[in-house]
């Protein structure tokens, strides 16, 4: 075989690499969906990404004979060390041809990075962080990723762990056929959730789009209390909180998006995302191809011709101090009737960590079966 040779993206010429390596990856798989390279580009970018104000970051190139074999990231998150009190380094972006020494090459040279950083362990994959896509799929591989959701072939997994990584948690997809959520209800829970509604004076409505940016900063707080003790969780600074707003904006059904009050405070809400993931395999970007006539496509899809029957739901927040009240039920609820009248035929919920007992039980309750499973793994260094 001939010799392997590691690089740094140094140029926008090395980062375009970087990024349209995936569709050599996959250019013969039908479950994978390619992303804008635009959109792409501006995540990767240290001058756009609100990440990289706390966080540092250096990305890999694998080379054959000249040809792109394989890519890597390795990077630092200081606030994720402040919040956990750890010591970690990250690696991401993850992708190689069938090459085993490529792979572990690559996965040793994030290692490194990491260690001269002065970090004591890697976790990943992770683009960038829990508040993005992370793990890697180790089963489920025969259907399309969900909207911000991870794709990669089986043999990663044998890849990492050939490289010394070993689990640190499993999260978890679940599928729930929406059609059936009321047969799943127990009635009486029902029952008792509008007498809950009544008693404590929960208002439940729909996200309010004229005032897009209030409601964000309402539920910017609940986002970064719900998930405070989870693995893994890191809280999104104001800048990367509406920067993820403002992405996720146009792609919002604002029927599916949730707000809980009492009293006229926000309390909890429940974000689900249509899955944009049917359309954009349907518009497939590519390299060179026109990413105006992309858009225009992936809107024709999702809009006119209502090709998107799944929806994600992305996240569920509740303040603590409110939890057990019937808060989440409330929403679940009130998700699962706006679906049902706008057409959604299922939904995913994702992603859950194996060890969240009542996240768990409750879905399960309500009909929704595990279908992926996706995988952090870590290292010492």
């Amino acid at each position: 075989m001939s010799e392997l040779t590691i690089s740094t993206v140094e140029n926008k010429d090395d980062l375009m690499t970087f990024i349209t390596f995936p569709w050599k990856v996959y250019k013969d798989n039908p479950y994978w969906v390619p992303p804008l390279i635009s959109e792409r580009e501006a995540f990767l970018d240290v001058n756009h990404n609100p990440f990289f104000q706390h966080a540092k970051a250096k990305y890999f190139l694998a080379r054959r004979n000249g040809e792109i074999v394989g890519t890597v990231a390795a990077f630092t998150n200081d606030l994720y060390n402040e919040f956990q009190e750890t010591n970690v380094g990250f690696f991401g972006f993850f992708e190689v041809l069938e090459d085993r020494e490529a792979a572990e090459t690559l996965l040793d040279t994030a290692v490194d990075w990491v260690r001269k950083a002065g970090h004591d362990s890697i976790i990943g994959p992770a683009q960038f962080s829990t508040n993005d896509e992370v793990g890697l799929l180790i089963d489920g591989f025969e259907d399309l990723p969900r909207i911000l959701m991870t794709y990669n072939p089986p043999r990663y997994q044998s890849y990492i762990e050939g490289a010394g990584f070993q689990k640190a948690m499993d999260l978890w997809a679940y599928a729930l056929d929406i059609a059936r959520f009321r047969e799943h209800m127990p009635e009486k829970l029902i029952r008792v959730t509008e007498k809950v509604r009544e008693r404590k004076n929960f208002i439940v409505r729909k996200i309010r789009m004229k005032e897009f940016s209030q409601e964000v900063d309402r539920i910017k707080p609940i986002y970064n209390k719900s998930w405070e003790r989870n693995w893994g969780f890191v809280p999104m600074t104001d800048a990367e909180f509406d920067k993820l707003a403002k992405d996720l904006k146009p792609l919002l059904d604002p029927n599916v998006v949730i707000i809980v009050e009492q009293d006229g405070e926000a309390i909890g809400f429940g974000l689900s995302l249509p899955d944009l993931c049917q359309p954009l395999r349907l518009a497939y970007p590519r390299p060179g191809k026109n990413e105006m006539l992309t858009t225009v496509k992936l809107a024709w899809h999702w809009k006119v011709r209502h090709q998107v029957d799944w929806l994600r739901v992305f996240a569920l927040g509740v303040l603590p101090e409110y939890r057990g009240t019937g808060v989440d039920a409330l929403m679940y609820i009130e998700t699962a009737k706006e679906a049902i009248k706008r057409g959604y035929k299922w939904a995913e919920m994702s992603w859950i960590l194996e060890n969240n007992d009542m996240m768990n039980r409750s879905i399960k309750m309500l009909g929704g079966k595990v279908y992926k499973t996706y995988r952090m793994y870590e290292k010492q260094v």
